[in-house]
């Protein structure tokens, strides 16, 4: 006679973005308590858990290159039973990060998927930047190649609502050169750089400025720009 096991439970678990005390106590909570914690990078994924003095029971790992065949193995973890955390090297798993076709999977096995929420990048940028909120558009990561990415920007030009960009930290000049070359040199941006750590900075001006601004410095760090939506550019304050 066959019993049947229940399934466990898929915590995607969201993790600091730079400041190791955004953690929340549920976070910690599920670390502690699941059979298994997923991630990204190994390395990563182990300083994590070290720092907050978490078991490590057992690490596996879920990345772009192995997505598809760590999600089967992670589904039959959560078919036999074991309670699984998903975190990603930083902030909310899944969210512009690997980990869809393990919820697209775990979603069709009927298996109980439980967001643990925490520290983003994307809301402290809305809040900061003074553009409008009641309704925006995510982009997320552009093309990596200029030219796709120029056309990318051209569909963008004309959205009414404020829109919001990331990349990796390598590609925040480029971007913005791009930006200057579709959007002109008078719409303004908000670039929020290096959230929740201790250089964190927000930089308020029109695409020209900006792009000057970071070619000229060379800074390297996380960011997220935010664009004011098209006909509403109006005078305003720059500050830095």
């Amino acid at each position: 006679m066959n019993i049947q096991t229940e399934s466990g439970i898929l915590y995607l678990v969201a993790t600091p973005i730079g400041n190791y005390d955004d953690i929340t106590i549920r976070a910690l909570n599920v670390l502690k308590s699941v059979d298994v914690v997923v991630c990204e990078e190994r390395k990563e994924g182990e300083r994590l858990l070290r720092h907050y003095g978490v078991e490590i029971k057992q690490l596996d790992l879920l990345n772009e290159h192995n997505e598809s065949a760590a999600s089967f193995h992670i589904l039959e973890y959560l078919k036999s039973g074991k309670n699984v955390a998903l975190i990603s090297d930083a902030g909310t798993p899944v969210f512009s990060d690997p980990g869809q076709v393990l919820v697209r999977k775990a979603i069709e096995q009927k298996i109980k998927i439980v967001p643990i929420p925490g520290a983003s990048s994307l809301l402290p940028a809305l809040t900061l930047c003074g553009f409008p909120i009641d309704a925006f558009l995510f982009a997320g990561f552009l093309s990596p190649k200029s030219n796709r990415r120029i056309t990318e920007l051209r569909q963008l030009k004309n959205e009414r609502r404020t829109t919001v960009f990331m990349d990796t930290p390598y590609r925040l000049v480029p971007l913005l050169k791009d930006i200057v070359e579709v959007y002109g040199d008078e719409r303004r941006i908000a670039v929020a750089f290096n959230l929740t750590m201790p250089d964190e900075k927000v930089f308020r001006g029109t695409t020209l400025e900006l792009f000057r601004f970071f070619e000229k410095r060379g800074l390297k760090g996380e960011f997220v720009i935010v664009v004011e939506g098209a006909g509403k550019n109006r005078p305003g304050t720059r500050t830095s």
